[in-house]
């Protein structure tokens, strides 16, 4: 039988979270920790055991309801195996180097990973967009294509300039002078029984009065009476302006404006998106008082979860704690 050997990274976002799902802008990377897949044809069926997941996942195709499969992890492949209307599975093995609940992505890397072992398409686009499509099918989270499509598309030592509209992508150099960190707050994250869905409906609402936040203005903002849903669509409007900043002093080796705009962005994710927890906000105060720190912000959905630094290479941020310093590393490759 003929062995297919998948790997997909996660990623960890630099700045620009929650405007996704809008259409917005975000400065993600691959990472050089991710999901590898070694798997063989098997008719009718997925057989999958994992070194991070105590059960095994034994799937009859084709699949049906992704949301009723066990083990839970195994929804995720399910909701790819559907989207494809896979009949024809594999056997095999995953590993994974991906903290699970960290806020880097696992699902979206083991999504973009079972896509590509069952035969899913090249493009990144079209592979990062089914792969979405199968996660809000397989955990009801009506998700953006940011993960996805940095897990597919990441390019060796950039981030990625996305625009979640047109999915345009500009990788963007990372200065040599810059080293990224991930420390793990301590406090776990389940997206599934977050606000996430709730923030999703604030931002809708707010469009639906003043058109496409992606294109709002501050002006615009003005005319949401609802105070609530004002600082919802106030965040994504600010942030997609961060995420242009902070491209634009990767590029020009400008740190004192990265880390303003890190830091800015945990304000607004803290107070106009509610998305931030005391535990976070500590964690970010003490990270961001450290010699040879540049910024720190949550990173991901929030509530728990994770903190990425940027910083000078001769320091170790996080040290005492679950952390990891992450390289940008190229997208999903299939042998």
């Amino acid at each position: 039988m003929t062995t297919r050997r998948v790997w997909a990274p996660g990623r960890v976002n630099l700045i620009g979270d929650h405007t996704d799902t809008t259409g917005g802008l975000v400065l993600p990377m691959a990472i050089d920790l991710g999901i590898a897949l070694e798997v063989e044809p098997l008719p009718r069926r997925i057989s999958l055991t994992s070194d991070a997941q105590p059960e095994p996942l034994e799937l009859d195709l084709p699949v049906v309801d992704p949301r009723t499969v066990r083990p839970a992890w195994g929804r995720y492949v399910a909701g790819v195996a559907a989207q494809l209307e896979s009949t024809d599975g594999v056997r095999g093995t995953v590993t994974s180097t991906l903290p699970q609940g960290a806020g880097l992505s696992s699902s979206a890397a083991l999504e973009v990973a079972a896509a590509l072992a069952l035969g899913g398409p090249s493009d990144p686009r079209e592979l990062a967009a089914l792969c979405r499509d199968a996660e809000e099918a397989a955990s009801g989270v009506p998700c953006g294509i940011m993960d996805q499509l940095t897990s597919a598309a990441g390019v060796e030592g950039h981030a990625l300039l996305i625009d979640c509209h047109t999915l345009d992508i500009t990788p963007i150099p990372l200065p040599p002078s810059v080293a990224i960190t991930v420390v793990h707050s301590g406090q776990e994250r389940e997206l599934a029984g977050s606000a996430y869905a709730e923030r999703r409906a604030q931002c809708e609402a707010a469009e639906a009065v003043i058109g496409p936040l992606r294109a709002a203005t501050s002006e615009d903002l003005a005319r949401l009476e609802d105070p609530v849903i004002r600082r919802r669509a106030r965040h994504v409007v600010s942030e997609n302006d961060r995420v242009r900043r902070a491209a634009r002093a990767l590029v020009d080796g400008d740190l004192g404006t990265l880390g303003e705009a890190m830091a800015r962005s945990h304000a607004s994710l803290r107070d106009d998106f509610e998305v931030s927890t005391p535990v976070l906000d500590e964690l970010v105060e003490e990270l961001s008082a450290m010699p040879g720190v540049v910024g720190a912000r949550l990173t991901g959905a929030g509530f728990g979860g994770c903190v990425v630094v940027a910083h000078d290479p001769g320091v170790a941020p996080g040290a005492g704690r679950r952390a990891w310093r992450v390289r940008a590393s190229a997208g999903a490759t299939v042998a």
